[in-house]
């Protein structure tokens, strides 16, 4: 692992915390002196079913960019997207099956992003629901705000 500041590898760990099916990992970096988070994930093969039939691996970043897109220029930390993305995968594994229909991840992904910040809710949605026009647009902004 390289430090995400100068590149070097020597590191050490200052604090170590649990964070739900993930530990969280606090480092300093020996060359630069900066500190930066890590997290560690079990690695669990889990196949996403696509709505048109084809079957993938899960994917954690292909999650985690999707939200970290929703979420660019909003007021959201990097730790509360992570917490959401460990959130989601905890839910994932609850449901004790090795396939998901990725319309489960989109669901859990906007039920999240609801209750954290509705114009990344708002963002995502208009990706994830095929969102063609402003009157779907405006009755989804409805929906959100019926809430």
């Amino acid at each position: 692992m390289r430090c995400p500041h100068c590149g070097h590898t020597q590191h050490r760990v200052i604090d170590t915390r649990e964070a739900g099916e993930s530990i969280r990992r606090r480092r300093r970096c020996d060359h630069c002196g900066q500190r930066f988070t890590t997290y560690e994930h079990v690695a669990a093969s889990l196949l996403v079913v696509k709505s048109d039939g084809r079957r993938e691996p899960y994917e954690r970043q292909k999650l985690l960019s999707g939200i970290q897109i929703a979420a660019t220029k909003r007021p959201i930390s990097s730790d509360t997207i992570e917490h959401m993305v460990v959130q989601i995968e905890e839910a994932l594994h609850s449901l004790g099956r090795a396939e998901v229909p990725s319309s489960v991840i989109g669901n859990l992904v906007l039920d999240h992003l609801s209750q954290v910040d509705q114009v990344a809710y708002i963002r995502f949605a208009s990706v994830y629901l095929d969102i063609n026009d402003l009157n779907e647009l405006r009755a989804e902004i409805d929906r959100l705000m019926g809430r």
